[in-house]
Order: C-alpha cells, then structure tokens, then sequence
C-alpha cells in the first residue's frame, strides 16, 4: 500500500540573510568623543527614519569597541577600589583611616579632570587607566601621611600631653612638617617622569598622553590632598575622639591611706641618732 509519492520538482528559492552587515555609510568626528557623537546620532535617526519590516541598524567600529571596554570597566573600577579598600583596612587595622583615605581620593581626582579639558581630551579607556592608576599613587602618599599622624599623636598620648583638642592639633602639626619634604619628592619624580610623555611623538604616543595627563594633573592635587585635606580629616577626628573621651574621676583620699602616710612621713622625719 503506497503511502505518499516523493517527486523531485524545481521550487521557488529563498535566501535567508542573518546578520549582515552593510556599512551605511562613514563619519569623521573632528574633536567630538565617540560616545556622545553616537547619541546624538542615534537620536537623529530613530526621529527621522523607520526601519521595514527584518531590518536591524547596529552602531559598529570604535563605538562597539568603545561599548564593550565600559562594560569591562564597570566592573574594574569598582574592583579595583575595593582591593584599595581592603589593603587600607589591612594596613591600618580600622575602619576609621581606611575611610580617611578613601573619602579623600575624589580630591585628588580634581586635579587630572581639569588637566584633561585644559588638554582637550576625550573619555576614553586609556583616561580611565590614568585614572585608576591615580587613585593608587594618592592612597599611597595618604597612607604614609596618615602613618606620621599616628605616630604623633601616640608619641604625645604616651607622654601625656594629649588633653584637648589644642593637643591633636599640634599633634597634628608636628606629623604633618615630617611629611612635607618627602610628598615634595614623590610629586616631582612622578611628574618629571611623566612629563614628557606629553611633548611625545610616534607610535602609540596618542594612548601614552591620555595615561598619563591625569596622573600629571592629578599629582598636584594629590599634594594639597596630602598636605592639607587628609590632616584636617584627621584633626576632626581625633578632636571628636578626645572630647567624648571621659575624664577620669576625681576622688577623696581615705581616713586610712592619710593616717598611713603621715605616719610614713613621721617615720622619714623622725631624730636620727648621731654616732
């Protein structure tokens, strides 16, 4: 019994296209960054152009590169502020110092963001490698500070010269003198080091400037960071520490412990027998 004829016939053909990409066209973007040149144009062109029907638009070439680094970076930047965290915490063995230093980074950033746009420079991953690369040097050079700070004012609270708040202050000042000598030092070999990667010229010379300008800017603000907002960080602190400190007790001397001593000051003072 024949269930079906199976019969070989010439049909309509039907190509299927997954994927291709058809380049539209080419930009060149003068001094714009990628990223905010391709929103715009993304905007532009949803509001004037309806695709048909299977019809896909992707943005390619740096964007895409550009797009898949972000991606990257949103999960190494905050890594990398946390293994900072994490080594601060270790070294001081407080919460309080390790915060100190980690509230006061955003400072020395100042100085690198304004260094970019006196440059002209665009975000871009090689900015962000400066960036990061920062943030290290100025925990580094907050560390030492803060290591001086302790030190002083241990040195005055073991003597017993640390009382009230005008105590921490000169604590404060005596560890903040011993550093500025070596913070003069670390901020003119990194920038003298640096420098002249800006006047550089050839092969990757574009990707070396942009790593380096924010540490060059940044230095100087990591100076004033270092010198100046850590100590005053730490001079709150430690005020506040000094003032909710209790002040021990004072108590009456015993009826026994006077009666004790006169007697023992009789006994000192007492004739003495001549030989």
């Amino acid at each position: 019994m024949d269930v079906a004829d199976v019969e070989a016939v010439a049909g309509r053909l039907r190509a299927i296209y997954v994927d291709v990409h058809v380049v539209a066209g080419d930009a060149t973007l003068g001094e714009r960054d990628v990223g905010g040149y391709v929103e715009e144009a993304k905007r532009l062109v949803s509001d004037r152009m309806v695709l048909p029907t299977g019809y896909t638009l992707v943005w390619s070439g740096q964007y895409e590169f550009m797009e898949r680094v972000a991606e990257r970076m949103r999960i190494v930047v905050p890594v990398t502020l946390g293994i900072i965290f994490l080594l601060l915490y270790l070294n001081f063995r407080g919460l309080a110092e390790s915060l100190i230093v980690m509230l006061a980074l955003p400072f020395s950033l100042v100085g690198g963001i304004w260094f970019l746009w006196l440059l002209g420079y665009n975000t871009s991953v090689a900015v962000w490698v400066g960036f990061i690369a920062l943030a290290g040097v100025a925990a580094e050079t907050g560390v030492i500070m803060l290591i001086y700070l302790d030190e002083a004012f241990h040195r005055r609270s073991l003597g017993g010269r640390m009382r009230s708040a005008g105590d921490v202050a000169e604590a404060v000042r005596e560890g903040a003198l011993e550093r500025l000598r070596p913070v003069v030092m670390t901020v003119t070999a990194i920038t003298a080091g640096l420098a002249p990667i800006l006047w550089s010229s050839g092969t990757g010379a574009d990707v070396m400037k942009r790593i380096a300008s924010p540490m060059v800017g940044g230095m100087i603000s990591a100076t004033v960071l270092t010198l100046v907002v850590i100590p005053a960080i730490y001079l709150l602190w430690r005020s506040w520490q000094i003032k909710r400190r209790p002040e021990a007790p004072v108590e009456e001397p015993s009826p026994l412990l006077e009666s004790l001593t006169s007697r023992l000051l009789e006994e000192h003072e007492g004739p003495t027998l001549d030989r």
